[in-house]
């Protein structure tokens, strides 16, 4: 075995072009659309753009350009040329939005066959630049816009928003806009598209749209009559912006002392329960939208997650932390670079474990204190549920300790435990009334686990649901003529089902 060398010794160095084909992988970063566009806002934001206007160019019922249009300072040539170029570099101030010197060409290009920019500041003349994907990735060649054009295109937007400067971002060969815009195709995808796109940027820039300084602007138009179909005003969606606390004690600061970073401050909010306003109930699933709201200079980049700190659980719906990254990430965080969620090291797990609030509460507690504000909201205004016979073997605990967290169970009465056993008749269950058991039939069993490897609690999934159906027979002494013709239809239907599942599992083989 040879001696181990920790430095890795060189002979010298040399520069490697990357291949055009670099483009390819630049334009699949797997933004989504609304994700894209929000990227080119950032980038207004950070010209000190007062207003911004999304402008959709519709031909009849063809849509043929998306454009972003600020009033920013603009750029002069040499600005342009370091925006267009990948990972140009660009002194973004320590409260830029921008960080990587790739979004506009990577969030455009994953959207568009082209992009052009077209730009003027106060003292210089227009200039254009502009990628075509095809062009690109054969000889990196960007290709320069006509100055006519390019005062055409700012003109075209004067008073709206552009005055004495300002950029216009275009895109052409909008993958996403419908190919063909006949039989109310166009609307459908315009009103689809545009209440995401709007909630997306509500949400993610909702500090700066609360601002009187600060404006988007989401407009449809007709390039051939002038028709304004739409124009409207995006509206800040605040996930934090409730009337009254669900905890009367909260929100609460609470610092996270991070190895290496210091002190991260986390405000802990907890929703007011069953809130039907859009910042709590439109933000994705109940799942989804509990967790962390990390910002980076105001700007939020994370909406919901516990990033590996803890599950997403139904009793933790209205607890949502505020993080306002630091402008050194350090180690402990990092920012993806499409803006759109945060990773964290887990040393940021650990340091929540320690996280106090000034009355030396911890972190820990505000989660049960936001567990317990959604069950007191549930058993004040939910109805009345039945109980049930409690859970057991062959379960998962983690299923068992939601339905008890749900469901009052009967005193007195022992768990309903489910097994596999070999049955005859080819049934897919059998009752053990007295005993509380469900059997499974195990010769499905691979069919059920997809050929997975089985154990005590395998097939959480059918077992849950055939506990629930289950629970009124179990608590009668016997079944009369309608319920043994129920259990007789789940018979068959099951079976049926199981037996399709063994037929795939042979064809796949």
């Amino acid at each position: 075995m040879t001696d181990w060398r920790f430095d890795v010794p060189t002979t010298g160095s040399k520069i490697l072009v990357p291949d055009a084909r670099s483009w390819e992988a630049l334009s699949s970063q797997g933004y989504d659309f609304e994700v894209a566009v929000a990227d080119l806002v950032d980038n207004s934001v950070d010209a000190g753009a007062r207003d911004v206007v999304i402008h959709f160019l519709r031909d009849g019922d063809r849509l043929v350009s998306l454009l972003v249009v600020d009033d920013g300072w603009g750029m002069d040539e040499e600005g342009l040329d370091v925006a267009m170029t990948v990972g140009g570099r660009q002194d973004y101030g320590a409260k830029a939005l921008g960080m990587f010197g790739t979004g506009l060409k990577s969030a455009s290009l994953s959207q568009a066959d082209s992009v052009t920019v077209v730009s003027k500041t106060r003292r210089t003349r227009p200039v254009g630049r502009r990628w075509a994907m095809e062009r690109a990735k054969s000889d990196h060649r960007c290709d320069i816009v006509d100055p006519g054009y390019a005062q055409t295109l700012l003109d075209r937007y004067y008073d709206r928003p552009i005055t004495w400067q300002g950029t216009v971002v275009r895109w052409d060969g909008v993958k996403d806009f419908p190919r063909h815009g006949g039989g109310g195709q166009t609307d459908r995808y315009l009103n689809r598209i545009i209440a995401r796109l709007g909630l997306h940027l509500g949400l993610h820039l909702h500090r700066f749209l609360a601002r009187e300084d600060f404006n988007i602007t989401i407009a449809v138009e007709d390039v051939r009559t002038g028709t304004v179909y739409l124009d409207f005003g995006v509206q800040p969606v605040d996930p934090f912006g409730y009337p009254v606390s669900g905890d009367p004690t909260y929100p609460r600061r609470f610092t996270a002392p991070i190895a290496g970073q210091g002190d991260v401050a986390l405000r802990a909010h907890i929703w007011t329960p069953r809130s039907n306003l859009d910042g709590y109930k439109a933000i994705g699933s109940v799942l989804e939208r509990q967790g962390f709201y990390f910002y980076r200079n105001d700007r939020l980049v994370q909406a919901g997650g516990w990033n590996k700190f803890r599950q997403a659980e139904q009793h933790l719906s209205l607890a949502r932390v505020a993080i306002d990254l630091p402008p050194n990430l350090g180690d402990a965080f990092r920012l993806t670079v499409k803006k759109s969620g945060v990773e964290t090291s887990p040393d940021f797990a650990s340091s929540l474990e320690q996280a106090q609030d000034a009355d030396g509460t911890s972190f820990l507690e505000y989660l049960a204190a936001a567990q317990d504000a959604y069950r007191e909201a549930r058993r004040r205004s939910g109805p009345t549920r039945e109980p049930v016979i409690p859970p057991g073997k062959g379960i998962p605990p983690g299923i068992r300790q939601v339905i008890k967290e749900e469901l009052p169970f009967r005193e007195y009465e022992d768990p309903v435990e489910i097994r596999w056993q070999k049955l005859e008749g080819g049934e897919f269950f059998d009752l053990d009334r007295e005993n509380h058991v469900i059997r499974l039939n195990s010769m499905y069993r691979t069919a059920i686990l997809g050929g997975r490897r089985g154990g005590l609690n395998d097939a959480p999934m059918i077992k849950s649901l055939l506990y629930l159906m289950l629970q009124q027979v179990f608590q009668k002494a016997h079944s009369g003529p309608r319920e043994k013709d129920t259990l007789q239809l789940w018979q068959s239907i099951l079976v049926a089902a199981a037996r399709s599942e063994l037929d795939r599992l042979v064809e796949d083989d």
